[in-house]
């Protein structure tokens, strides 16, 4: 059961909580005894307590990003990487489409850690956030990495998952600014019953926050009696999948489980004791007592559309056909999705089990599946099932034990690490196909279906546990609580070799000599513009949905091939959501360099002539197109969902909220004003309509939050007022110099 207490609670001595009362410390001040606070304020830069400026420890990638990031940062002056910067190759190493193009961003990631002093992991080594739990995180440290689901809060280590201008700035040595967040409490209690395993913990507490936005941008914080129950790979579960939940970030109280972990590893000395001081403040709290947990699904399109599996299996046609109906909202008559027909004599049947990546490989996930499947086979029918290790040891590891046997014996396939399952790079099921997958998302589309060439699947996610019962069930959903299995296996013992053989470790060994290899889809940014006083903007699209995904924005899947090549990437943008909307953008990109080349066309004369002088407009008032979206943004942290509306000209987003930070800075990051209205505004307009604001340039540069717009449809014009909210002064400069590069560009020059 989970409880959400929303008043906020105090801690005493890390095992009672009281609700606020006469003779307590300040919540401000008994905020700063939160395991949280210790260590933001030991990292903060800032003199003002408000406003936090944060240098990070060590840097995450990976093959999707790190040629994007380092590409922004050379144009911007990078010399040599200050901070350790870990180079990991498990997005594109599925050489699907393109060619060349994926190796040859891992031979340019390799040649840039031999010039810059990083750390390059090769193709299947291992998944971006398991090398850093192996060889990166330490107590009390923060990593900052360029992907969302950067959490070793289990770990004892604030991570952070953030678009890549914002390790731009790190490599820089510039800082993460936020506001001081709030922080939320999770108090765990009791212990987990048998066939329950982590991702069953993560999802009934993602369906109990997402919805009611109860923890976004804000940090929490793991504690109470049931944590010792846990083992750290149960841990490392759940705290990978808190990302789900909207929250900035996340840590926990460290004990013998977590030192063993560092001693396992080799690196005892990055182990500390962490726990909340003597009287620590929470803002809220979620109570979750882990002996009543089930097993549960996640059934399209999100992680937080989550079911007891018994729930789901006694009632599915009522619960299906409302996801057949959340897929026709989402497609409309584009595409026959047909879930129902995996009910088959009252049960629910997929097609494909995997379980990978960060969350589903780990090594107690592998032996636990082992054990349900040992003696049993997954069938020579229509269900198929792949597992990933999740790094080079830890296949070692289950391979030693005897788990590799029994997962090759039971039917199934066994890959090296690679994340490529959880977007839609590998393993894409058929058309209609149902997959079940211990793995981080499922939204839309994710999972590599095309709805614009007809085709259609979707994932249910599930433990690795369930995964396995089902497997031995031919398919049909069953919760691993209903199976008898013995899960004794050997103690995992970690082997670096590989490591020490295979990862170049160059961090404090730059050398300005060596060539970065370029491959020939490895492209330079095109020329951004600086902001200019006004600002005219054509709407290319308008989405309704509740949330828009990173996923919607820009597809994954084989578009991750190119994201080291912005124009060709940038063709794909919103392709599987509003498919006109890149034609749209070209056009008014064209548009507006025939502007900008003195030679405006008569469209943009006659908009502007219906707001002013269009003479005299048209010489300081960019065009520019724009994305409406209710709450975009959910989900990854690849700044590409901004960087591609900027390399087609978009200048501005306009939404009630942005549903991530990350987000929100890829857009700033990258120029485009994040522009918001008024949850009781009406927004009525359509694609085509257009929004002039006047004086934007001098609105965001003197700090102006609440800037009047005009919206020009046909030949209405209506008064609109969007807000530009909570943006530091460096943001703001950013946005009025174009973008990040630009803003580096100009300091550079000026120094």
């Amino acid at each position: 059961m989970i409880r959400l207490i929303k008043n906020g609670v105090y801690l005493l001595n890390g095992k009672d909580v009281v609700n606020p009362k006469e003779g307590m410390p300040a919540t401000s001040e008994a905020r700063e005894k939160t395991i949280t606070y210790t260590i933001l304020r030991q990292h903060n830069r800032s003199h003002d307590k408000t406003k936090m400026q944060i240098g990070f420890d060590a840097l995450m990638s990976h093959d999707i990003t790190y040629v994007g990031i380092i590409q922004t940062a050379r144009a911007s002056g990078l010399k040599e990487f200050p901070i350790p910067y870990a180079m990991t190759n498990c997005h594109n190493s599925l050489c699907a489409v393109g060619g060349t193009i994926n190796e040859d961003d891992h031979v340019f990631g390799l040649s840039a850690a031999k010039k810059y002093g990083g750390i390059y992991i090769p193709a299947n080594q291992a998944v971006i956030h398991q090398y850093a739990r192996e060889a990166i995180v330490k107590c009390g440290a923060m990593v900052l990495g360029s992907d969302s689901h950067t959490r070793y809060g289990s770990l004892g280590c604030m991570g952070v998952g953030e678009g890549g201008g914002e390790l731009v700035k790190q490599l820089l040595s510039n800082t993460w600014d936020i506001n001081a967040p709030e922080v939320i409490l999770v108090w765990l209690e009791g212990n987990v019953k048998k066939g329950v395993g982590p991702h069953d913990i993560a999802m009934s507490m993602v369906k109990a926050v997402f919805d009611n936005g109860f923890v976004k941008n804000k940090v929490l914080e793991f504690a109470g009696p049931g944590v010792k129950n846990l083992p750290i790979d149960f841990r490392n579960g759940i705290d990978i999948m808190t990302t789900e939940t909207t929250c900035l970030s996340s840590i926990w109280i460290t004990d013998d489980v977590v030192k063993e972990h560092y001693d396992t590893h080799l690196r005892s000395g990055d182990y500390k004791e962490l726990k909340p001081g003597d009287i620590a403040w929470y803002d809220g709290m979620i109570s979750i007592d882990l002996s009543t947990e089930e097993a549960m699904i996640a059934l399209p399109f999100h992680p937080s559309n989550a079911f007891t599996i018994k729930e789901l299996n006694e009632n599915p046609m009522d619960i299906i056909k409302k996801v057949e109906k959340d897929a026709k909202e989402l497609f409309g008559d584009q595409i026959d999705f047909d879930l129902a027909n995996k009910i088959v004599n009252g049960k629910i049947v997929a097609d494909q089990g995997i379980i990978a990546g960060c969350a589903g490989g780990t090594y107690d996930n592998l032996c636990a599946a082992g054990a349900i499947l040992n003696d049993r086979s997954i069938g020579n029918n229509y269900f198929t099932m792949s597992a990933y290790p999740q790094s080079t040891p830890v296949y070692m590891a289950i391979t030693r034990n005897g788990i590799t046997e029994k997962l090759l014996e039971a039917g199934v396939v066994v890959k090296p690490a690679f994340c490529g399952p959880c977007f839609g790079a590998g393993d894409v099921p058929s058309n209609n196909g149902l997959s079940i997958r211990h793995t981080t998302r499922n939204f839309p589309n994710r999972e590599g279906s095309k709805p614009n060439q007809g085709q259609i699947s979707s994932v249910a996610l599930m433990d690795a546990r369930s995964i396995a019962a089902t497997a031995a069930n031919g398919g049909a959903l069953t919760p691993a609580t209903d199976m008898e299995y013995d899960n004794r296996h050997g103690k995992y013992i970690f082997d670096g070799k590989i490591y020490e053989k295979r990862v170049y470790q160059g961090f404090g060994k730059a050398n300005p000599q060596e060539e970065l290899k370029f491959g020939p889809n490895i492209t330079d940014w095109p020329k951004m513009y600086a902001m200019e006083e006004n600002m005219l903007l054509e709407l290319a699209a308008v989405i309704r949905d509740a949330v828009t995904t990173t996923d919607e924005l820009i597809p994954s899947g084989e578009t991750s091939s190119y994201r080291s090549n912005p124009l060709k990437l940038a063709e794909f943008t919103l392709s599987r959501r509003v498919p006109e909307y890149v034609g749209l953008s070209r056009r008014i990109k064209a548009q507006d360099m025939e502007r900008r080349e003195k030679n405006a066309p008569q469209n943009i004369l006659d908009v502007l002539a219906k707001v002013g002088n269009a003479d005299e407009l048209v010489k300081n008032t960019s065009f520019g197109s724009c994305v409406f979206a209710n709450k975009p943004g959910d989900g990854s942290a690849r700044e590409q969902a901004a960087s591609c509306q900027k390399v087609l000209g978009g200048d501005a987003n306009i939404c009630y909220e942005y549903a991530t930070k990350r987000y929100r800075s890829n857009c700033i990051n990258w120029g485009i004003v994040p522009f918001t209205i008024a949850s009781e505004t009406t927004f009525n307009c359509q694609a085509g309509d257009y929004v002039f604001v006047s004086g934007i340039k001098q609105a965001i540069e003197n700090g102006i939050e609440e800037i009047p717009a005009k919206i020009i449809n046909g030949n209405n014009v209506t008064d609109i007022t969007l807000f530009a909210k909570n943006l530091t002064t460096e943001e703001r400069t950013i946005l009025s110099n174009g973008c990040l590069m630009n803003y580096y560009a100009i300091k550079n020059q000026n120094n």
